[in-house]
């Protein structure tokens, strides 16, 4: 009973904000302060979903500059986790077989995200300079999920340095995002699913490697995401288990 109530609520919501939002955003579409407003909306989703999710950030993290934002991408539920950190003025670049979802497709491309083709190399290498481009016109930053695709349980993986490489040409530091372990961890009868923690760790100097390769940056960004996912694992389960007693 319990699973049918949640598909039901999280549906209708989500029509619901798709609806609403893609009607606002037509007084100023493609506005990017609209991602961060409607990615907290469908963060609310995670109480329906009995996920207590705890975000954290640095004091100064409102008043951070251009950047590019990387995460780890876990599944599905990084659309009511990680969407809570979403920044003022920063657009995702996602896929473009996104804008054929129902609803949410016109919504995405309306709130100013940005799609592209993976399976051509030339116009993604297209994306990289458009990314540029924007950094120099306007207040504006970008999330990547540098792994390219969901883990679904398989560990951080390998990333690709197509975000590094517009984080170097345009100037603008890296700044990694971190959830908390996900995969398997919803069970859509329980009514409690536990603890998820969105940390936000500080920002790359991408000029500190300016004479060493882009993968270089990719690797070291990597490891602190590596290790901070590895600490945020052990103390969700520390306090899950304090929690039981």
């Amino acid at each position: 009973m319990l699973i049918i109530l949640r598909v039901v609520i999280t549906i209708l919501y989500s029509i619901l904000v798709c609806v609403f939002g893609c009607i606002w955003c037509l007084f100023s579409p493609r506005n990017p302060r609209h991602v961060a407003t409607f990615g907290h909306m469908f963060g609310r989703l995670s109480s329906v979903f009995g996920l207590k999710v705890e975000v954290r950030k640095p004091q100064d993290a409102d008043s951070y500059p251009n950047a590019i934002y990387i995460a780890n991408h876990q599944n599905n539920y990084d659309m009511i986790t990680a969407a809570k950190a979403v920044q003022p003025t920063t657009v995702t670049v996602g896929k473009k077989s996104l804008l054929w979802i129902p609803f949410f497709g016109v919504l995405y491309w309306l709130t100013g995200n940005l799609l592209i083709d993976r399976d051509n190399r030339t116009k993604a290498h297209g994306t990289i300079n458009e990314l540029v481009e924007q950094f120099r016109k306007k207040k504006i930053s970008f999330w990547m999920f540098p792994e390219g695709t969901r883990s679904r349980g398989r560990g951080l993986l390998p990333f690709k340095t197509g975000a590094f490489h517009a984080a170097m040409a345009a100037g603008v530091p890296i700044i990694p995002i971190v959830v908390s372990n996900t995969h398997d961890k919803v069970k859509l009868n329980r009514l409690h699913n536990g603890l998820v923690i969105v940390e936000m760790l500080p920002p790359v100097d991408t000029s500190a490697f300016a004479d060493q390769s882009v993968r270089k940056l990719a690797t070291h960004c990597r490891e602190l995401m590596a290790d901070k996912l590895a600490e945020l694992n052990a103390e969700v389960a520390a306090r899950e288990a304090a929690g039981k007693k």
